[in-house]
């Protein structure tokens, strides 16, 4: 595994809009206009840009130590053979050297073209069978071929490690680091048997709403690919139902009769929505704390390493587990 370099924090964190403007101009061989307008994020920096003739462009500044130059490249793959497939992804723009991958002194970045639309926080009936196929052919991209160095998604290989993280951090007030530690470990020692011989293969893994925009007359279609991991299908469906999984079963099932319209999917693996949930609420966790030892702070979670931060995550924990061991 290519280990992500150590990149300067200086570049990342002091670029310009003469800097940005100046790269990517030269990445792309075009003029811009003075437009450089700072988007909201909270891993990467994302600037909104405007070319001469009037087209608009996302720039993206990747958060230095995050990804290995060989995963950000991962990521970008995925995309173009999404874009082959003529699957509706908004994918990088190829640069005047041929890749899609540029450097702004050793801070690497992408520019995307700007797509308008809206995200939906709730689904009609079409709407469900439309983002079953979308996935169902995503997906089946997704099988034909593996990363290099992306993250599996697993307990013992994605989630065990950020747990490790988080209590290694020095972040957990002293009385609350056994409780912390009791409550992942019950919750691994649960989920880890369910993982075993299921398929996993290239996915979004971060497929929420804010990640499908719609245009009018026009087909939802899928941004945002900074997470893409090797991991189980179901985790491109959980984080857009409505509910937990016993509350959204109708939602389930049109969701899967879009879906097995262009690929099978393995019913069994809906057994790990509720564990994957739980996995969520650790890797937010284990990114706070990378923010923190990296930044000083998170703007995730303004309070985070409070007491009273760590007493509501270990709640929430515990409640999550009593539901893994409701739907077994």
């Amino acid at each position: 595994m290519d280990p992500a370099p150590p990149y300067p924090q200086s570049t990342f964190h002091n670029l310009t809009p003469e800097t940005v403007l100046s790269m990517v101009e030269k990445a792309l061989g075009i003029q811009c206009t003075n437009l450089c307008r700072p988007l909201n994020s909270y891993i990467n920096r994302v600037f909104e840009l405007s070319t001469k003739d009037g087209k608009g462009l996302i720039a993206k500044f990747y958060r230095p130590g995050r990804w290995s130059r060989t995963a950000l490249q991962d990521e970008h793959d995925f995309v173009c053979d999404l874009m082959a497939a003529e699957i509706p992804v908004v994918g990088p723009c190829t640069l005047v050297d041929g890749t899609t991958l540029a450097n702004a002194g050793t801070t690497p970045f992408a520019v995307f073209p700007k797509k308008g639309g809206r995200s939906f926080d709730e689904f009609t009936v079409d709407q469900w069978l439309q983002l079953g196929r979308l996935l169902g052919r995503t997906h089946a991209v997704g099988a034909s071929r593996s990363p290099k160095d992306r993250i599996v998604m697993g307990p013992e290989s994605s989630t065990r490690p950020q747990i490790d993280l988080i209590l290694s951090a020095d972040l957990v007030p002293p009385d609350l680091r056994d409780p912390l530690r009791r409550i992942t470990e019950s919750i691994l020692h649960e989920i880890t048997p369910l993982f075993a011989d299921i398929e996993m293969i290239r996915i979004h893994g971060d497929c929420h709403f804010a990640n499908l925009l719609n245009r009018l007359d026009d087909s939802f279609f899928l941004i945002d690919f900074d997470d893409m991991a090797i991991g189980p299908p179901v985790q491109d469906l959980w984080m857009l139902l409505p509910g937990y999984r016993h509350e959204s079963g109708a939602e389930i099932e049109l969701f899967l009769e879009g879906y097995q319209t262009f690929r099978k999917f393995d019913r069994q693996t809906l057994r790990l929505i509720e564990p994957l949930r739980a996995m969520r609420y650790i890797h937010y966790i284990s990114w706070c704390a990378h923010q923190v030892a990296h930044d000083g702070s998170t703007p995730l979670a303004p309070d985070f390493g409070s007491h009273a931060y760590w007493q509501r995550e270990i709640r929430d924990l515990d409640e999550q587990y009593q539901r893994i061991l409701d739907n077994r």
